[in-house]
C-alpha cells in the first residue's frame, strides 16, 4: 500500500501547532507489552521531553536520571490505535438539531462528496475525544462516516491538544465510501446496489479524465497559464492551440488522489456481494483498497488474502448482519492484515470501547496478544503510520497506557495515559 505524500498543507498544519507541555518522564512496568516484541517482566520505559522514547527494558538495567517523574502500573501497553472512528466529527452528545448540534460525520445533501475534509469538522476539545482517551487510545483514524456513496475524506489525529492543528498527525489520509442498503436508507439515488456502483465507477472515471486533462496541459506548458507562443511572446498562427487546464473541481481532485495512489479507498462493506464489488472496483482501477467492517468477511478469506487487502473490522460485539466474534480470529488464522475498530452506529453510545471489542475477539480465538495487536500495531501498519505508533521502540511516540491489571479483563482500570510524553492523566478510571 502507498503512503500519502507529504503535502504543503502538513507543513502550515507543523507551523500552527503548538509543542505539547511533555516533559522526561520514566515507566515502570510489572509486564511491558512492547507488540514489537516479547512482553518484559519488570520493565522500565524512558521517555524524552522531546515526545519520543529513549529507553526500554528491563528494571535493573534501567539508568533513570535523578529528578525525573516515575510512575508505576501492573501492565502497560502502547497507546491504542482506533483504526476507523468518526469521534471528533460525532460527539457525546448525540444531537443532531438545536444549539448542541454534534454530529457531523455525515452530510446528507449529496451521495458523493469526496471533497469534503474531516479536518474541517474536527473538534479537538470535544469531549468524546478525552472520553476514548480515558480508556487508552492515544490515536484515531476519524472522519466522514459511513453512509453516503463517498462521505469525505479521513484523518489521523492524537486525542490530544486545543485545536486539530495540534491534534493532527496527518491531515488526509483515505476517503470514505459506502456500498449497498446503507446508502439507499439515506439517498433516493442510489437506490440499489447496481446504481451505487455504476455512479462510484462513473465518478472515477470522470476523475481520471479530469487528471488527463492536467496533465496534458502541465505537459504542454499551460498548467500555469503560459501561453503558446514561440519564446518572443508572439502566438505562432499555424500551431495547435495547447491543452488547456480544467476548471479546478475539488471532488475530482479528491478521487484522483485516490485514482493516483496518494488515498486510500475506504469502502464500507459488509456482505458478501458488496465486498466482491469492492474487489472488482479495486481490479478495475488499480487503487489503494481498504476494507471497512465487513462482516461477511469470514465467507471471502481466500478472495481478500489473493487481493492483498486489509480489513478494519466492524467492533465485534456490534449489531452487524451476520456479525461473527470469531472473524478477528479467522481472519488473522489467514493471514489477512486486520485492525479491530470502534466504528460508528446510529444509537447511543454511538462509540464503543476499543478495549472491550478486543477483549472479545481474544475470548473467542484470537487469544490476548493478537488482540492486543489488533488495536496497537496492526492498524498502525495498515494506516502507514507504524514508524510512530503502534509499539514500544526506542525513537517512536512516546504513547503510553498505564493499567493495573489485564487490559482485556473488565475489572482492570486504566491508571495513566501518556501521549507524546505529555502525561494526560495518571489516575485510575
Amino acid at each position: 500500500m502507498k503512503r500519502p505524500g507529504t503535502t504543503s498543507f502538513v507543513v502550515a498544519l507543523a507551523a500552527l501547532a503548538a509543542t505539547p507541555a511533555a516533559a522526561q518522564v520514566a515507566v515502570r512496568a510489572g509486564t511491558l507489552h512492547t507488540v514489537s516484541g516479547a512482553p518484559i517482566e519488570n520493565a522500565v520505559v524512558i521517555v524524552g521531553a522531546d515526545g519520543r522514547i529513549e529507553w526500554v527494558g528491563p528494571a535493573a538495567e534501567a539508568n533513570i536520571p535523578d529528578g525525573v517523574d516515575v510512575l508505576e502500573a501492573a501492565v502497560v501497553t502502547p497507546g491504542l490505535v482506533d483504526a476507523r472512528s468518526v469521534v471528533g466529527l460525532s460527539g457525546a452528545l448525540n444531537s443532531n438539531v438545536g444549539p448542541v448540534r454534534d454530529q457531523d460525520q455525515l452530510e446528507r445533501s449529496s451521495p458523493l462528496q469526496p471533497d469534503l475534509r474531516a479536518i474541517d469538522a474536527y473538534d479537538a476539545t470535544e469531549t468524546l475525544v478525552e472520553w476514548v482517551r480515558s480508556y487508552g487510545v492515544t490515536t484515531l483514524h476519524t472522519g466522514h462516516g459511513p453512509g453516503a456513496l463517498v462521505s469525505g475524506q479521513t484523518m489521523i489525529a492524537k486525542t490530544r491538544g486545543r485545536n486539530v492543528e495540534q491534534a493532527t498527525l496527518m491531515p488526509v489520509r483515505m476517503l470514505a465510501a459506502t456500498l449497498g442498503n446503507a446508502v439507499s436508507s439515506n439517498f433516493q439515488s442510489p437506490g440499489t446496489s447496481a446504481k451505487g456502483i455504476a455512479m462510484l465507477r462513473s465518478a472515477l472515471h470522470g476523475a481520471q479524465a479530469y487528471l488527463d486533462q492536467v496533465r496534458k496541459a502541465e505537459e504542454s506548458g499551460n498548467g500555469n497559464g503560459e501561453s503558446n507562443g514561440d519564446g518572443n511572446g508572439e502566438e505562432d498562427e499555424d500551431a495547435k492551440p495547447s491543452p488547456q487546464p480544467p476548471p479546478r473541481d475539488l471532488s475530482k481532485e479528491a478521487l484522483g488522489q485516490v485514482l493516483d495512489g496518494e488515498l486510500s479507498l475506504l469502502v464500507t462493506a459488509n456482505t458478501v456481494a458488496e465486498m466482491a464489488s469492492a474487489l472488482r472496483l479495486q481490479q478495475e482501477f488499480g487503487f489503494d483498497l481498504v476494507l471497512d467492517s465487513a462482516a461477511e468477511s469470514y465467507l471471502l478469506l481466500d478472495e481478500i488474502r489473493e487481493a492483498g487487502v486489509p480489513v478494519l473490522l466492524h467492533p465485534t460485539m456490534s449489531r452487524v448482519r451476520n456479525g461473527s466474534y470469531e472473524t478477528a480470529a479467522q481472519l488473522a488464522d489467514a493471514g489477512i492484515p486486520f485492525a479491530i475498530q470502534t466504528g460508528f452506529e446510529g444509537y447511543v453510545p454511538k462509540t464503543r470501547v476499543l478495549l472491550w471489542e478486543a477483549a472479545i475477539a481474544a475470548a473467542n480465538g484470537l487469544g490476548m496478544e493478537r488482540a492486543l495487536e489488533a488495536v496497537t500495531l496492526s492498524p498502525a501498519r495498515i494506516l502507514g503510520i507504524d514508524d510512530r505508533v503502534g509499539s514500544i521502540e526506542v525513537g517512536k511516540d512516546a504513547d503510553l497506557a498505564l493499567f493495573d491489571g489485564d487490559p482485556f479483563e473488565y475489572t482492570s482500570h486504566i491508571c495513566g495515559v501518556i501521549i507524546e510524553s505529555e502525561v494526560m492523566s495518571a489516575e485510575c478510571r
